[in-house]
């Protein structure tokens, strides 16, 4: 659908005036950027998003802003699309952002008053606008933001997370700016190779099984800018000036945050979650004056208007009128509307579960859930419960005996699949959200039907059935003792929720709840490396993304404990080689320690049943 054709659509619906114009920045290049301005003359708040995945794909967000009388600014991001200059993720942002809003406030049509919207991309662009100080930005709604990226969502504890692999070749392939002829130019030093690399996204599977990548070895080497990013992105482990200084590290630049009413939102399985909640909303609400809000739904990345994640199926209410949503946001902070918002509970989460596990129409588990506002996050009245790893295949609070420790072969030929989790940009190399946790053949590299908790080189560790309901809601943490025999290895971890069998699901279904990863050179950190002793034992600590469950009575807790998880992260060689530039693989025997000296355990935030619930 063209542009034009979009902008007559909308005009039968609400009258509004659009143009398109390229803003000058500080360094002469220019960025396309599409305006919108309600019908008739006069001075408006404007509602800015800046995006790398084609403004005017974007223009139909502009409706419910016209309508409630602000002007809206939609702008390809650097090097994209109808833009000028070279893209390199968020690295320009803060300044591009700041020079945008500056822009924006000298026209005639601005009141001065600026808030900002999007998702993911479009998140770290409006932290990257706060990280610069962008004039006349008055508030924020930073969604799912991509953020902190060399701790989580890029890099993960050292490990790389390989939907940015498949981003490369799919939503963010440099072939997609090629709707213009400059833009064709820019993208490709060769033209002509733009079917070779459409065709890259179409085996982007064998291409991930091929990993190191090396400069010149695929057809991203026609976009020289995109492989020398994602080549140094997935080479670059130590958390330095390259990951901090990438333009929407918000932890790293509290200091020149600015401080302006925001309000973060993310899901339990969302791929940013960690960032968004435990990170940017803990630190900044500590840092700044101006009001955070956060709000946890249940949803999978950049679905607010969903009631279900993957194969579970909340309440229907679990879904976000986002609309209403931000105008409201933006009504109080750029028009000083009263409407109440800065009197509400700073944080909304959505509890999943309680639900009676039938099947939905749509083959879905019902895991059901309600909504529960709070006053802080994490929760103050969280009773912080360690639950140990013991042999029989036992997780209970009770402290462990002397229990030998359980060794298992990791080989990097044969990897554990990725079933569901905290992803985006997912692709065909995987399933986003909640997923049961057994192979099917819809499941890339599962050939069989087996539950992943049968392969011996996944360690289980459940409770007994649970005599009552039982709530965890906050930071997951699991503190490993371990060993490997070679210099390098990784270790993962993932929670479960066992349903028991049922009419709908006579296997029942393990629901991962979620799931985490640490590359052992980082484990004292990721500001160096630090090789493994082989048979030295070293207490890791893996941290999954943020939750908020019942665990319902009759049900089991459960964490496996592997090595691999791919392809959400790129799987270790186990041989101490630079990051991605191996070119050998080792099988590892790798030794989990459950004694009293070494309590491998994970401290789960349980909230007594007696609070909320």
């Amino acid at each position: 659908m063209t542009c034009r054709l979009l902008a007559l659509l909308l005009c039968a619906i609400a009258a509004f005036a659009q143009i398109t114009v390229m803003v000058p920045m500080r360094d002469g290049v220019k960025l396309a950027t599409d305006i919108y301005t309600p019908a008739g003359e006069g001075k408006f708040p404007v509602v800015l998003t800046r995006t790398p995945y084609n403004k005017s794909s974007a223009s139909a967000t502009a409706k419910p802003f016209l309508d409630a009388g602000y002007a809206v600014v939609i702008q390809d991001v650097r090097g994209r699309y109808q833009s000028e200059g070279r893209w390199v993720p968020i690295r320009d942002d803060p300044q591009d952002g700041f020079d945008t809003t500056r822009w924006i406030g000298e026209q005639a049509w601005c009141d001065g008053n600026i808030g900002s919207i999007g998702s993911s991309y479009g998140g770290a662009t409006q932290h990257a606008m706060a990280i610069g100080g962008a004039p006349n930005l008055k508030a924020m709604i930073p969604r799912n933001a991509m953020s902190n990226f060399g701790r989580y969502g890029m890099r993960h504890n050292g490990a790389f997370e390989l939907r940015w692999f498949n981003w490369i070749a799919t939503l963010g392939n440099p072939t997609l700016t090629a709707n213009d002829e400059p833009a064709a130019a820019r993208a490709a030093v060769y033209p002509s190779a733009t079917p070779a690399l459409v065709d890259y996204a179409k085996q982007v599977q064998q291409y991930v099984r091929a990993l190191p990548l090396r400069a010149g070895t695929t057809p991203l080497k026609f976009a020289p800018e995109y492989e020398s990013w994602l080549i140094q992105a997935m080479s670059h482990g130590d958390h330095d000036a390259f990951w901090r200084d990438h333009g929407s590290s918000v932890v790293d630049h509290l200091k020149e945050y600015k401080d302006i009413p925001a309000y973060h939102t993310t899901g339990w399985y969302d791929s940013w979650g960690t960032s968004v909640a435990n990170l940017n909303f803990v630190e900044l609400t500590k840092a700044k004056q101006s009001l955070h809000r956060l709000i946890v739904g249940p949803w999978v990345h950049s679905a607010e208007n969903f009631s279900h994640a993957g194969m579970a199926q909340f309440t229907p209410d679990a879904a976000l009128d986002l609309s209403a949503f931000q105008v409201r946001w933006f009504d109080r902070w750029l028009r000083n509307k009263e409407n109440g918002v800065d009197k509400e509970p700073p944080v909304r989460i959505y509890v999943m579960g309680g639900g009676d596990g039938h099947k939905t129409p749509e083959g879905r588990i019902f895991v059901g859930g309600s909504w529960r506002n709070e006053n802080e996050w994490p929760l103050a009245r969280t009773q912080y419960t360690p639950y140990y790893l013991s042999t029989g295949n036992q997780l209970s609070t009770t402290v462990p005996g002397l229990n030998a420790p359980i060794s298992f072969q990791f080989d990097p030929a044969n990897p554990v699949p990725t079933l569901g989790g905290n992803i985006s940009s997912e692709g065909t190399l995987m399933f986003q959200g909640a997923a049961d946790q057994r192979c099917h053949p819809d499941f890339w590299l599962c050939n069989d039907s087996t539950p992943l908790s049968a392969r011996n080189v996944v360690v289980v560790f459940q409770t007994p059935p649970l005599a009552e309901d039982l709530e965890v809601t906050g930071r997951l943490v699991v503190k490993l003792w371990a060993a490997s025999d070679g210099p390098d290895t990784d270790f993962t971890a993932k929670l479960v929720d066992v349903y028991p069998p049922s009419n709908d699901f006579p296997n029942g279904v393990d629901l991962i709840i979620g799931d985490s990863i640490v590359r052992g050179r980082y484990r004292e950190g990721l500001s160096q490396q630090v090789p493994m002793q082989p048979g030295q034992p070293y207490e890791f600590t893996i941290e999954m993304y943020p939750t908020s469950l019942v665990f319902k009575k009759g049900h089991r807790m459960r964490l496996d404990i592997s090595s691999s998880n791919f392809p959400r992260f790129d799987i270790n060689p186990n041989t101490g080689e630079p990051l991605n530039n191996h070119r050998r693989t080792r099988v590892a025997t790798n030794t989990i320690y459950l004694d009293p000296q070494r309590p491998s355990h994970i401290l789960l935030p349980v909230i007594p049943a007696t609070a909320g619930r």
